[in-house]
């Protein structure tokens, strides 16, 4: 390859200096000086206070207001597991059975207990009805009367106590049937045939029929400043043309440690059907509205670690970086909390090309 002459060289080293610098180069004359003056060219807007209101989207799931666990009364091992999750059941519909062997044992002796209660019940009356005779005619002594009486008292007494220890039986041997004692939907089950389980042993979670919650778990900022209203708009998230409106029903008072939000249940008086148990929702609550200065979100910057904004003196056209507090992010939009006053000249575009004291000049002012 040929290196070029030094003649051709030179000339070539002068004009790249020349465009770079805009100085003489070193060893060469410019016929003329040609000055070099960048300008930045921005976009502001003059700062106002607007009435803000802001709204809240969050997402939850509808669930019942009640619940119940359901349990056998009694222990034994399961013979007969008769519902599954998602069905519907009555309150007097068996939901699964208890293997009734030792209930039926226990049923069978209280009978015959009463069966033999019954019989000297019998045989005491008669004895008491033939010494009562005898005492009328005067054939028997009172000491025998008295001991007839009281024979009679006794075996009445048997005959009582056999009747409630029959009852008894027979209400334990009920308690092999599980009952949900509610009309409502299983929603979870524990238990399998030959499982063997204790008296209280919560082996069904039943959702009550009636009112429904929509339930959101919320961070706790959200619930810093007061709403408008209670009342909440759900809307079913499959299908956005059923809907429904709630009131807040009841707030957690503390916050979910593994998930760092708060619960909030929404109760909705009339539940449309396709709001089932489980369905997804999309929750709608607006806050009170509230004076605040609104940029668009092309005017944020990022200063020191900190959200910030361009402020333009209109004396000298010098801007300066300037943190402020962010209350509400909107989709296009942002709403100051602090930091700007009404009246003051935001950068809202060019703001990547900005330096503190900068001057700029202002293409268009938006008010």
């Amino acid at each position: 390859m040929t290196r070029p002459s030094r003649a051709v060289a030179a000339p070539v080293a002068a004009l790249v200096h020349l465009l770079c610098l805009g100085a003489p180069a070193p060893g060469g004359a410019l016929a003329a000086e040609v000055p070099l003056k960048a300008q930045t060219l921005v976009r502001t807007a003059i700062a106002a206070e607007s009435s803000v209101a802001s709204e809240a989207v969050i997402t939850g799931d509808i669930q019942a207001q009640a619940q119940t666990n359901v349990s056998f009364r009694t222990n034994g091992k399961i013979a007969e597991r008769l519902v599954e999750v998602g069905d519907h059941v009555t309150a007097d519909q068996v939901l699964a059975r208890l293997d009734p062997q030792e209930q039926r044992a226990n049923l069978a002796n209280a009978e015959a207990a009463l069966t033999s209660a019954e019989a000297r019940l019998t045989q005491a009356k008669l004895s008491f009805q033939r010494q009562q005779s005898l005492m009328q005619s005067g054939y028997t002594t009172r000491p025998a009367f008295d001991n007839a009486e009281q024979e009679l008292r006794g075996a009445q007494a048997a005959v009582d106590s056999a009747k409630a220890s029959l009852g008894t039986a027979q209400e334990q041997f009920s308690y092999t049937d599980l009952k949900a004692g509610v009309t409502g939907i299983v929603l979870s089950r524990s238990l399998e045939t030959g499982q063997v389980v204790q008296a209280g042993q919560s082996v069904l979670a039943v959702a009550q029929d009636g009112p429904r919650d929509a339930v959101f778990n919320v961070y706790e900022a959200l619930l810093a400043a007061p709403p408008a209203s209670n009342r909440v708009e759900v809307t079913l998230q499959a299908d956005p043309a059923v809907t429904a409106v709630g009131t807040v029903r009841e707030i957690a008072p503390s916050v979910d440690p593994a998930s760092g939000t708060v619960r909030v249940k929404v109760g909705i008086a009339q539940t449309p059907p396709a709001m089932s148990l489980g369905s997804v929702v999309i929750g709608r609550g607006r806050w009170q509205p509230r004076k605040a200065v609104v940029l668009p979100w092309s005017a944020l910057y990022r200063w020191r670690g900190r959200p910030a904004v361009w402020i333009r003196d209109p004396k000298d056209g010098a801007v300066t970086p300037r943190t402020v507090a962010i209350d509400r992010y909107g989709p296009d939009s942002i709403a100051l909390a602090s930091g700007v006053a009404a009246g003051e000249e935001v950068v809202v575009a060019g703001i990547q090309f900005l330096r503190p004291g900068q001057t700029v000049t202002v293409a268009e002012t938006v008010r």
